[in-house]
This record gives C-alpha cells, sequence and structure tokens, in this order.
C-alpha cells in the first residue's frame, strides 16, 4: 500500500477530502485538522494555568511589553 502527502489550497480541502472519501480505493483519511486543533487547544489550557499560578502569587507575571514582543 503507498501513502501520498499533498498540500491542498485552503478553500479547496473541503471538497477534496469529500473527493478522496468517495472513492472506494481509499482506505484511510487522515488530515492534520486534529492535530492543529489540539496544539491550539493545549496552548490556551497551559496559558490559563499560567494566568491561575499568578493570581496565586506562585508565579512571576510577564511585563506586557514581553508578552507583545512575542507576537
Amino acid at each position: 500500500m503507498k501513502q501520498v502527502t499533498l498540500t491542498i489550497q485552503d478553500n479547496k480541502y473541503t471538497f477534496f477530502i469529500e473527493l478522496v472519501n468517495s472513492l472506494d480505493f481509499v482506505k484511510k483519511v487522515e488530515t492534520n485538522e486534529g492535530t492543529e486543533n489540539k496544539k491550539i487547544l493545549d496552548g490556551l489550557k497551559q496559558a490559563v494555568e499560567e494566568v491561575k499560578l499568578v493570581k496565586a502569587g506562585k508565579l512571576k507575571p510577564r511585563p506586557l511589553k514581553e508578552l507583545l514582543d512575542e507576537l
């Protein structure tokens, strides 16, 4: 069995996934959507934990300028 990695334009992605899933010879379609969403959620969870630690006085808050420089 062979595997293929493709880069698809965002505006054609949904159509492409539906098309590939409709092919009877395709056994499995894996996307990175779950991976990206998990990264975002993990980052948000970490941020919430850091805020809780700052409020509890267990972590020193960072200056706003330092935070904005990261963006």
